[in-house]
């Protein structure tokens, strides 16, 4: 396991007594309560580097809860799926409340751990919905189509070729969501705009998405969605635009992305701290914490590209944003596989 934690100052002995007093408590499962003074010992188990974007959310947030003294945080990074079940289970062993993580490719795996450590909380990032079977097993997803499609908004009055270049991971429903959202913020500025839609089969391959996102320019994209780390760089290369995807990284192109659709994971975590420390931590879909009107998903500062989008997309962005935050609009959830037109 490779593991990494800021708290080098737990002695042995404590991480003998912490795994002692987290058996006694697995013997009558959740809900514990804690007190709410005490941190929650987390650890969390990622198949990538905290670098990559999605991942960082989540790594970013549990920081600033360490920060705060909510949490004891360790993780492990690049761990692979053979080994992910492993990784969890020692995590359980060492007395940890609660293990953050994402399980898209052992989703069988992590609940048959969570079914014998009862005591301990999971929220996991899933494709799938929870089961009372394992009711300390929750799911999240970074559910920001409303980010998404204010992206796409700002995406439609930029391109000039109307060609649009899309490269993601793999088409699964929490990538398809946002690439749906967005293209319905395109077309409700630009109808007439065409779509080249592809999936690189990996969340993080930067060289083969900048590959991709060459072809797409190729074909006449002149602005590319920037769903995986590398179409930047390709766009930055090439003269063209794109629009950034969970993340910000306008500052490292100020003149190629011209705006971001961000995920912030920290309701989510805030929520499941809360519950751990209530003890009343259950089986929950926690996805509507990355809704914006919950404050998990907004709309990057246009920064560098202030004054170059048009003042009417941004009058309009922001009654838009506005109608989402007060319900009054709602941006569909479309999970289907996008394709290009």
């Amino acid at each position: 396991m490779q593991s990494n934690s800021n708290n080098s100052g737990i002695s042995r002995r404590t991480l003998i007594k912490a795994a002692g007093a987290s058996a006694a408590v697995a013997t009558v499962g959740l809900p514990v309560r804690l007190f709410a003074a005490d941190p929650i010992k987390v650890a969390a188990v990622y198949t990538v580097p905290v670098e990559q974007q999605w991942v960082s959310r989540i790594h970013k947030a549990a920081n600033a809860a360490k920060d705060r003294g909510d949490i004891e945080y360790v993780y492990s990074e690049n761990t692979a799926n053979n080994d992910y079940e492993r990784v969890m289970r020692e995590y359980c062993e060492a007395g940890h409340k609660l293990i953050l993580g994402e399980v898209f490719g052992v989703e069988d795996a992590a609940r048959a751990v969570a079914k014998d450590y009862p005591g301990v909380a999971f929220l996991m990032g899933s494709s799938f919905t929870p089961d009372a079977a394992v009711p300390n097993f929750s799911v999240f997803d970074n559910y920001i189509q409303d980010a998404s499609y204010l992206s796409g908004l700002v995406a439609g009055a930029m391109t000039k070729s109307k060609n649009i270049g899309m490269v993601g991971g793999y088409p699964i429903p929490e990538v398809n969501r946002l690439m749906n959202a967005f293209m319905a913020g395109v077309k409700e500025v630009a109808p007439d705009t065409k779509f080249q839609v592809a999936f690189i089969g990996s969340w993080f391959d930067p060289p083969k998405a900048k590959e991709t996102a060459f072809a797409q320019i190729d074909g006449g994209a002149d602005l590319l969605y920037a769903e995986r780390f590398g179409v930047s760089d390709a766009a930055k290369e090439k003269g063209k635009l794109a629009i950034g995807n969970v993340i910000d990284t306008q500052a490292d192109y100020p003149e190629t992305v011209v705006a971001s659709a961000l995920w912030h994971f920290e309701p989510t975590l805030d929520k499941a701290i809360a519950e751990v420390k209530a003890g009343t931590f259950k089986a929950e879909d926690y996805g509507v914490y990355s809704f914006m009107k919950n404050g998990g998903s907004s709309l990057a500062p246009l920064g560098t590209f202030e004054g170059k989008v048009p003042d009417e997309i941004k009058a309009k962005i922001a009654e838009k944003e506005k109608a989402i935050k007060d319900g009054s609009f709602t941006v569909e959830i479309n999970d289907a596989e996008p394709k290009s037109s």
